[in-house]
């Protein structure tokens, strides 16, 4: 690629994907790598000419502790502008000759910040004005620590009661710091500092657009592959079908997809899989059918953990046979498995093998399968976020309302059966959870305008194992209880109960019972998360 880039060096901060996804939103392309690259690797990264700057991102650490990591010196040679968000700030100060100290009052959450000094970074963005004539904007703090002395060549960018010093800036060198985070959505004009520091201070192109993108993706597979055969396994969720139809759009017939329906999916989602991939795109899919296979192997087992391993194990096993017949077969060479793996995946297992940054979550997708299948790895998504996979899907022409379907889990309605998993279940549940998605999908917000699917991140329905009494007519029943959950999120690690209209609620109830014969009660979870997680199991 030759897309002006911005280096986000991740000190360990939760939040630092959001650095990068704000720049990318910019249309600018942004890279994370873990803080403690050394000088040489900097200076490599640079010298393609391409780099514009660089961001230091926030960290759980004091940098006065001597076992916390610096940014590499090589940083603030490079010549281009450098910021400090939280963490970063700090590092910054006292590798450059200020002074950090633990703060007698931690901040945490809202602050309100005095711009200060008329810095390029702030000029003109505020949130209001006192009436005194200063700038105000409201921001999201997280720190202990503060600095107390800027470095020699630093002005007074921000302050607050409790922070004197929350932002500073060296305009000669182009370097700028911040105490609060902009990246987050709780600081108001965060999105149009960043964008101020990206496009205006170290002006970056805009270019990084995902129409514009197929083609390099589109060249970058044909040099990869060659003539060689590729085969993907097609779950029907956003990231391996934007995957198909990429790879397909770059090399056709070549690719094999294999979609392993494991009796556990959505209400005709099979089918509408096979119609979109198979009869649309025209792409060569294995339909391998394992749902007895995988009900048989589940039988008895009601840990939810047990049940995401059978899951697992079986899919790659299913995945294994049908891979083998397709190598066995196919007069080409097969020699490359795709994955959908995406950029949050990477990030976080570099974090896991750095050790520096806290892990979240050690990346695996399909684990394991390119060594036991003797395949080189094929992944053309895993420089995207999510949104930027969704954006690149409708472009490759999936239908919008595959390419933006709320998350759905890997053991599918595996998880959303509490307990043991029966087909009888899984049939009450498939028909209950369409009735749902239907309505959702059907009820217009009259003040948004948009629809309540649009409106919440996460719906679904879950599966309880008990019975209940009721009465249909003169007749008394026993049948089973479902659970309606609906969430709405930015970010999925915390999570509010969506509070849908009663009218909804009502219909979607009554439709329920009256179409599902076997269910006679439907409940609504009000959990958030925390303490409560989004799926139940």
């Amino acid at each position: 690629m030759q897309h002006d880039k911005i280096l986000i060096l991740d000190f360990g901060s939760q939040v630092t994907q959001l650095i990068a996804r704000r720049v990318r939103e910019a249309h600018v392309y942004s890279e994370v790598h873990p803080c403690d690259v050394d000088d040489s690797w900097v200076r490599q990264y640079a010298a393609d000419g391409r780099l514009k700057g660089v961001i230091l991102s926030g960290s759980h650490a004091s940098v006065y502790e001597e076992s916390t990591d610096r940014a590499p010196q090589a940083v603030f040679e490079l010549g281009v502008p450098v910021l400090g968000i939280c963490y970063g700030m700090q590092t910054m100060a006292q590798q450059l000759g200020g002074r950090v100290e633990g703060g007698h009052k931690r901040e945490f959450g809202f602050a309100a910040v005095r711009a200060r000094g008329h810095t390029p970074l702030l000029r003109d963005i505020a949130d209001h004005t006192t009436p005194e004539g200063h700038g105000m904007l409201d921001v999201w703090m997280s720190h202990g620590d503060k600095v107390a002395e800027m470095p020699p060549g630093f002005k007074l960018m921000a302050s607050t009661d409790s922070c004197p010093i929350a932002g500073m800036a060296d305009e000669e060198r182009r370097f700028y710091a911040l105490q609060f985070h902009p990246e987050v959505t709780h600081t108001r004009q965060g999105r149009a500092i960043l964008e101020r520091f990206v496009l205006d201070i170290c002006q970056a192109r805009p270019d990084w657009v995902m129409r514009d993108h197929i083609a390099e993706a589109v060249q970058a597979i044909r040099e990869q592959v060659g003539d060689e055969e590729v085969i993907l396994g097609l779950s029907g969720g956003v990231d391996s079908s934007v995957a198909a139809a990429l790879i397909h759009r770059a090399i056709g017939d070549q690719l094999t997809c294999v979609f392993v329906d494991h009796g556990l999916l959505r209400l005709h989602e099979g089918d509408a899989v096979m119609e979109m991939f198979e009869g649309k795109l025209h792409a060569k899919v294995v339909r391998a059918d394992a749902s007895e296979r995988f009900l048989g192997e589940l039988a008895g087992v009601t840990d939810p953990e047990a049940k995401r391993k059978i899951i697992g194990r079986e899919f790659v096993e299913v995945f294994k046979a049908e891979a083998a017949k397709i190598k066995h077969t196919h007069s080409r060479h097969v020699a490359w498995l795709a994955q959908g793996t995406i950029y949050p995946d990477v990030i976080e297992s570099g974090g896991a093998k750095s050790k520096k940054a806290v892990t979240i979550k050690s990346h695996h997708n399909v684990g394991g399968l390119p060594e036991q299948l003797g395949l080189k790895l094929l992944e053309p998504l895993r420089d995207l976020f999510k949104d930027e996979v969704r954006e690149l899907g409708v472009a490759l022409g999936l239908p919008p309302e595959m390419v933006y379907r709320h998350p759905f889990p890997g053991p599918g309605l595996g998880v959303r059966i509490l307990g043991e998993v029966k087909k009888e279940y899984a049939d009450l549940l498939r028909a209950a959870d369409d009735i749902f998605i239907q309505e959702l999908r059907n009820h217009v917000d009259a003040v948004t305008g948009k629809t309540w699917y649009e409106l919440t991140s996460q719906a679904f329905t879950v599966f309880l194992p008990v019975r209940s009494v009721g009465v249909m007519g003169d007749g008394r029943t026993y049948d089973y209880v479902v659970a309606l959950r609906a969430v709405q999120t930015s970010d999925f690690m915390t999570a509010d109960w969506a509070e849908l209209p009663y009218a909804l609620l009502k219909k979607v109830s009554g439709r329920i019972i009256n179409e599902v014969r076997g269910i006679n009660r439907v409940t609504y979870d009000v959990s958030s998360k925390p303490p409560a997680t989004i799926e139940w199991e």
